[in-house]
This record gives structure tokens, C-alpha cells and sequence, in this order.
């Protein structure tokens, strides 16, 4: 079964990607979070504080975080 990918753009991080990101999570088991360029340009933060912030509104959990790519299990 393919990983599913879900791209973080400029819009941040919204009730609509994290409803994105649990649906995804309840169908496949796994799923990666990449942080587009423009998002990490507007939020300014570190990736692994971002990776904990979207990580505390999913209902799973954070299992790895490469580059800008977060991999999320339930």
C-alpha cells in the first residue's frame, strides 16, 4: 500500500489539514507531512517544534522527522 503525502503550503497548519492528516491516519496506518518552502518562509520556526506542534492536534503519532518530512503512525 502507498504512503500517503500531505503538503503543508502557506495557508499553515488548519483544522482542514489536520482533519486531512487523521482521515489519511485512520485509512492508511501512516502518513508524511512535507513542509513546503513557502510554509517554513511564514512560520520562521524550527522543524522539529513545528513537527511537535502538528503532532499534539493529530490523533497519532510522530514517529520520524527527515528534512521537512514528518512521518506520522497511529
Amino acid at each position: 500500500m502507498p504512503t500517503i503525502t500531505i503538503n503543508v503550503g502557506k495557508r499553515g497548519i488548519t483544522e482542514g489539514l489536520i482533519r486531512e492528516i487523521n482521515k489519511a491516519l485512520e485509512k492508511h496506518g501512516v502518513v508524511k507531512v512535507r513542509m513546503l518552502r513557502n510554509f517554513r518562509k511564514i512560520v520562521g520556526k524550527d522543524r522539529r517544534e513545528i513537527a511537535r506542534e502538528i503532532a499534539r492536534h493529530v490523533d497519532g503519532k510522530l514517529v520520524d522527522v527527515r528534512g521537512f518530512v514528518l512521518t506520522f503512525e497511529r
